[in-house]
């Protein structure tokens, strides 16, 4: 039997999947169940995987999998109140309508899901529905390359870029590198140095010193045209 805080984060990592076909970060788990620091989402965590209840996918960040679902709480006596969590609750709550707003968002050219290239600065901007895009200042990079395949994120794709100068371990980031060539690549840091991890076997890992990498943006969405 798990415990209520355990079943309350399974059910909040199920929904999400179900909803985004993405994993929540660990700092959207610990706002969702009012936690105090991440390292009890990892205590958490750790307590479903030893359970067999979830697992983490290999080499991929922020890669969970729900194996199988707790039963459903049986009903309460009549009379006798029951405070639902905020998953349960998101889940018995009505779906908000579909957002049908669009946003104009700066495109500035073409960024390397391969080896870096040079970032075109243009004038063109991109159409993108406002649900794709959460709070914050963001602009689009048409992908070119790739070396992120593994990640989804094909050549062509647009990466829809949250503008921050800041990165996790394991976030996929615009990579400035030397002031003059831009990358898409997951970021880490190892020892001393910046490591740009591409998501395709057939490239390599580039590695940096830290003065000559700067972060330029977060991954936010990905938009892709059929034609």
């Amino acid at each position: 039997m798990l415990t209520a805080k355990q079943h309350e984060l399974i059910c909040f990592i199920h929904d999400r999947l179900a909803e985004t076909g993405v994993s929540p970060s660990f700092e959207e788990m610990k706002d969702a169940l009012d936690l105090k620091s991440k390292s009890g989402v990892h205590r958490l965590i750790s307590a479903l995987e030893e359970r067999a209840f979830i697992r983490r996918l290999p080499n991929r960040a922020r890669a969970l999998e729900v194996l199988r679902m707790p039963d459903r709480p049986t009903p309460h006596r009549k009379g006798v109140a029951r405070i639902l969590s905020r998953a349960e609750a998101a889940r018995v709550a009505p779906a908000p309508e579909p957002a049908n707003d669009v946003l104009e968002i700066p495109l500035h050219g073409r960024i390397a899901a391969g080896v870096p290239i040079e970032a075109i600065e243009g004038q063109s901007t991109l159409s993108v529905p406002a649900a794709l895009l959460g709070s914050g200042d963001h602009y689009a990079l048409e992908v070119a390359g790739d070396s992120m395949v593994e990640a989804g994120i094909l050549d062509g794709d647009y990466a829809l870029i949250r503008r921050t100068e800041t990165a996790r371990d394991g976030e996929i980031v615009v990579a400035l590198i030397e002031d003059s060539e831009a990358t898409l690549k997951f970021f880490r840091r190892e020892g001393a140095m910046i490591r740009l991890d591409p998501a395709n076997r057939a490239y390599d890992p580039q590695r940096y010193a830290p003065a000559q990498v700067r972060v330029q943006g977060r991954l936010a969405g990905l938009l892709r045209r059929y034609d």
